[in-house]
């Protein structure tokens, strides 16, 4: 009988994408798959790092310097126009593209994702983000923007949400006993992205420009190469442990009140967005991203015109500073974007980390009463010229962004279970499209309104940061509502096992083994598979160290 069976699956072995086939064998280590998801997000995270695309595309055509419009032509002309540079403005709609068809792409496909897996889906995103760059290398080379949007900002955007999560429910599944530093690792190298890949562009750009090009096209081709292979072995080696595994020793926590918000049952995904507790973790998310997010675009204006001459040790405003000490300031102000840079990072990894000792729950009221405390202050700090302080709270602060990102995957596991985790996740990414509208808008808009007005410089931000504040109150509020989920929104026995078989979850090879510890031989593997990943993220994070280095001299 066995023999028979056996024959019978070899004859019907799985397709290679499909989640079947990557079902691990006892003896897996599990840390092979952290590597795989870093793999593919630093390779997405350079999104983040467009920007420094924007000024060799600004003067695509004129090369040294931008070949001006006609005041006759309008936006639409110039989109299919190949006779004049595009102005950062219209560069800029890229970045706005990346994430709302991240949150969109991201919502639409979570639950596919969870049936098909993971490996079939970072298939799938290194091919819509990488093809994404080779049709926007196209639109350069033939100066044409609306490719550019459609390459990157579409299809690429497609590829950001498939690639973002995932490995999210692979991860909580493989890590039960450390939930969030497990989604930690993997976010952490969204956030690291732009780190490695902006200069590694700059290093392209400055290869391959030449008198007749600024090498902006042939970047592109170069890196979306570089991406696919690293996509590609990420996506490879993915691996999905069978239904009901768990670390050798390991035993699940009992049920406490210490730990109520703890499911050990499964909300669907179509029934989870229509709970109380989906809508408050989606502002819960909001709330802390809008905070963060509006900041980490203005941070180099922000501290410029909050200090001026006082980073050079003088008491000049910034309309009395020259053009020596105006780029003075501005080499200052880029090692403090650097240095926020590196706490957002950092900030994932270790505030994920952090909540599986104290809980989500308890993360997320640190992030809003801290985050409250430091952005109240934060003008006070700027008007007594104490520029250390000023640094020092808004690295925390980004770091709270970040942790924000990778804590949330954890939560709505806690929440929800982890049986549809990933489309769920994808659903509440939603968050950050409107997070990254809100928070921009209140930024600059308002810093905008405060200087028509004949508000100085160093006092523009003052009320937009109270907002900010603001904002985060009603954030604790959100949090302090969120409650266990009621019995009523969990799937019963059968719907689960329903849903298990659709999504292909079964024991690896039909085994009833679902408890391992490593295979000692698979630390090799381990050790050179963080290599692979470990060597690029730390040659970005010494980039970024010797930039912020100008903040201490």
């Amino acid at each position: 009988m066995s023999t028979s069976i056996t024959a019978g699956s070899l004859a019907a072995e799985p397709a290679f994408l499909s989640k079947e086939r990557i079902i691990a064998k006892p003896g897996f280590n599990r840390w092979l798959v952290p590597p795989a998801a870093l793999a593919i997000h630093l390779c997405i995270g350079m999104a983040y790092g467009f920007s420094v695309f924007w000024l060799p595309l600004s003067k695509a055509l004129g090369i040294t310097a931008p070949v001006t419009c006609g005041a006759d032509i309008g936006f639409f002309e110039q989109v299919f126009s190949s006779q004049c540079d595009w102005p950062i403005s219209m560069l800029g709609w890229i970045y706005t593209l990346f994430f709302i068809f991240l949150g969109c792409s991201a919502a639409i496909w979570g639950g596919w994702l969870e049936h098909a897996g993971p490996r079939k889906a970072g298939v799938v995103s290194a091919l819509c983000w990488c093809g994404g760059l080779l049709i926007s290398a196209l639109g350069i080379h033939t100066h044409q923007i609306w490719l550019m949007w459609l390459g990157s900002g579409v299809i690429g955007g497609i590829g950001l949400g498939l690639g973002y999560i995932s490995p999210v429910s692979t991860l909580i599944k493989w890590f039960p006993d450390k939930r969030g530093m497990a989604t930690g690792m993997a976010i952490m190298g969204f956030g690291g992205g732009a780190m490695v890949g902006a200069p590694l562009a700059t290093a392209l750009m400055g290869h391959f420009a030449s008198p007749t090009s600024v090498g902006v096209w042939q970047s592109f081709v170069a890196m979306a190469a570089i991406y696919f292979v690293f996509m590609i072995g990420g996506a490879l080696a993915y691996r999905v442990p069978p239904t009901g595994w768990k670390p050798e020793g390991w035993t699940a926590p009992a049920k406490k009140t210490s730990n109520a918000m703890i499911t050990n049952r499964h909300v669907h995904v179509n029934v989870a967005w229509k709970t109380p507790q989906f809508r408050l973790v989606w502002l819960v998310l909001c709330l802390n991203v809008s905070a963060g997010i509006g900041i980490l675009g203005m941070a180099s204006p922000l501290l410029q015109e909050v200090f001026a001459g006082k980073l050079l040790g003088n008491d000049l405003s910034f309309s009395q500073l020259d053009a020596t000490q105006l780029a003075q300031i501005a080499a200052i102000a880029a090692g403090f974007t650097g240095l926020l840079s590196l706490f957002n990072i950092g900030g994932r990894f270790f505030w994920a980390s952090f909540s599986d000792y104290i809980g989500r729950k308890a993360t997320y009221f640190v992030f809003f009463a801290l985050g409250f405390a430091l952005y109240a202050s934060v003008p006070s700090l700027g008007h007594l010229g104490s520029v250390a302080l000023f640094v020092a709270a808004f690295c925390v602060v980004l770091s709270m962004y970040g942790g924000g990102f990778a804590t949330v995957p954890a939560y709505l596991a806690d929440l929800f279970g982890t049986q549809m985790v990933g489309a769920i996740h994808g659903r509440l990414l939603t968050a950050w499209a409107a997070a990254g509208v809100l928070g921009p808008v209140l930024v600059n808009y308002l810093r905008e309104y405060q200087l028509s007005i004949g508000v100085p410089r160093a006092a523009a931000y003052d009320i937009t940061l109270y907002i900010l504040a603001g904002l985060l109150v009603l954030g604790f509020i959100c949090n302090l509502l969120v409650r266990p989920v009621a019995d009523k929104y969990f799937m019963t026995d059968a719907e689960l096992a329903a849903e298990q078989a659709l999504g292909h979850d079964k024991g690896a090879d039909g085994s009833t083994v679902l408890e391992w510890k490593a295979a000692p031989g698979s630390k090799p593997l381990a050790i050179a598979a963080w290599l692979v990943v470990g060597i690029p993220l730390a040659w970005g994070v010494w980039i970024t160290l010797q930039k912020t280095a100008v903040l201490f001299h």
